[in-house]
């Protein structure tokens, strides 16, 4: 499945947030796949496309940030995919 997650950092700190990615990396489980990210022009939020096999598998990666970003997450569809589903194309 496809997510669209959008972070929001907390008190805007980030400093720690790059810390933790350099130090770090993403800290993603194996099942988890990063596919492309954006920032807000004022650095307040990220907006990332992941790929999991539900939203439970997300929970071990946020769990590594939850101090830092508030996460907003949606399961969503390429528009081919939302479209043949729907029975058109």
């Amino acid at each position: 499945m496809l997510f669209m997650i959008i972070e929001h950092f907390k008190q805007l700190d980030l400093k720690a947030v790059a810390e933790r990615f350099k130090n770090h990396g993403r800290m993603m489980p194996n099942d988890v796949t990063y596919h492309s990210s954006w920032m807000d022009e004022t650095g307040s939020r990220c907006f990332q496309i992941m790929e999991a096999p539900d939203q439970a598998a997300l929970a071990a990666w946020t769990r590594n940030w939850d101090d830092l970003v508030d996460f907003e997450i949606a399961p969503i569809l390429t528009s081919a995919d939302f479209w043949s589903r729907r029975g058109t194309s």
